[in-house]
């Protein structure tokens, strides 16, 4: 007999899905290929090609959609996001993470030079909102009434409709601009966590939670899988980059049961990242350790 997450995870149709989560993107903020990395077959050949991390939420029976972060291909992920849905234009509430090009750039396109969108919620933390609302281009956003920014405050879920909430964390993040958030998205029987950028899981237990708990509590978590380990930047010391590599997550995680390591999907990769093929050994390594890797169109009913 499948579990409520394995069936979850096998391919929905709308009518049997009430409220749906599909995988927008899965790469680091730069996509793939990376500006001037002339070298990278993804330039040549299509299918190599990965979108900036994002997720979709659709609730079917209300007709809305949300996006989470507002990337550089916010213009392809909300076609898709729209297609999902069934529907067209703005979506019902953005929430971003922090203020990183990859994670709030893609705003843009909610402007009076592209779709001049009304009143669209966006969701963040506290200081994240005070960054948009004065510093421009973004102020301009608010000014014009294209978006209605909506401060959240962690640990209180905000409601979005009668089967979904969100609620969010602070996580520890580089915060030139903002502070980083993580959420955690709750649907009628399956919750999913969100965390694509966390400098260390140490900091964050050291602020009081434990990337074990969190696990272990909610039913499936995408998280930070920004570099694989400590060889893939030759040439740099890779000890000054944050971000807990995908080798120490697997041995974090490695003496837990098998459906609790299954429940561990990995995004945001950077293009050096090769669990970016879905053919490497690393790739397989992952796999055969019981983990998965977040990949572009993956859905879950919630």
């Amino acid at each position: 007999m499948l579990t409520i997450l394995a069936a979850a995870l096998q391919a929905a149709s709308p009518a049997r899905c009430t409220v749906e989560l599909v995988v927008l993107g899965v790469s680091q903020d730069g996509g793939v290929p990376q500006v001037n990395v002339q070298a990278d077959p993804a330039w040549e050949d299509e299918s190599l090609r990965r979108r900036v991390v994002s997720l979709g939420i659709v609730d079917h029976e209300a007709g809305e959609r949300f996006i989470f972060e507002a990337t550089p291909d916010f213009r392809e992920q909300m076609h898709d996001l729209n297609a999902l849905a069934g529907t067209e234009g703005a979506p019902d509430g953005v929430f971003l993470t922090h203020a990183h090009i990859g994670h709030y750039t893609g705003l843009m396109f909610l402007g009076f030079e592209s779709m001049s969108a009304s009143d669209v919620p966006v969701h963040t933390l506290p200081i994240m909102a005070e960054f948009l609302s004065t510093n421009g281009p973004w102020d301009q956003l608010a000014g014009y009434g294209n978006i209605d920014l909506q401060v959240m405050t962690a640990g209180q879920p905000v409601e979005l409709t009668p089967r979904l909430a969100v609620s969010a964390w602070d996580v520890p993040h580089r915060r030139e601009y903002a502070e980083t958030a993580g959420f955690r998205i709750q649907g009628p029987e399956l919750s999913v966590v969100f965390i694509p950028d966390i400098d260390s899981w140490e900091e964050w237990a050291d602020q009081g939670i434990r990337i074990e708990d969190v696990v272990m509590e909610d039913d499936l978590i995408y998280i930070d899988a920004t570099f694989f380990d400590n060889n893939e930047l030759p040439g740099r010391d890779m000890s000054a980059i944050p971000h807990p590599r995908v080798t120490e997550t697997m041995d974090l995680f490695q003496d837990y049961p098998d459906d609790i390591r299954q429940r561990i999907r990995f995004i945001h990769y950077n293009h050096t990242n090769p669990i970016r093929y879905e053919d490497s050994a690393e790739t397989q390594e992952v796999l055969d350790r019981g983990y998965r890797i977040a990949r572009e169109g993956e859905r879950l009913c919630l």
